[in-house]
């Protein structure tokens, strides 16, 4: 089963983007932000989480939006999904990468994460 768990939006000052949509949307970091990445998720724990991630492009030159899909089993969803139209995108991984990142038929690109990793973190 997969679910929406972060909608990631690229976002060129990562403070101010903190403060601006933690304050549009009742919204506060999950953990604490790193340099680049921050996932802010509902006061009321109600609703999907928004993750910022800084990006060096301008909104009109490259895309900086995507969905973030939880997955109970990934490699089980990944094959459902390439079954289903989408295509993997040759990516280089870190070593200890949750996600695989996909494009859907019409080349728009999200990432499936191991829930497991992400309902960890979440507890911790």
């Amino acid at each position: 089963m997969l679910t929406i768990g972060s909608i990631v939006w690229g976002v060129r000052d990562l403070e101010r983007g903190i403060e601006f949509w933690s304050n549009a949307l009742g919204y506060g970091p999950r953990d604490e932000p790193d340099d680049d990445w921050v996932i802010l998720a509902p006061h009321d724990g109600a609703g999907p989480q928004l993750a910022l991630s800084l990006v060096s492009s301008a909104a009109s030159t490259r895309r900086r939006h995507h969905l973030d899909l939880y997955a109970d089993d990934q490699s089980a969803e990944v094959a459902r999904l390439v079954s289903l139209g989408a295509q993997r995108v040759e990516w280089d991984y870190e070593d200890d990468a949750d996600y695989v990142v996909l494009e859907d038929p019409d080349g728009n690109r999200f990432c499936v994460i191991e829930a497991s990793e992400q309902l960890a973190r979440a507890s911790r």
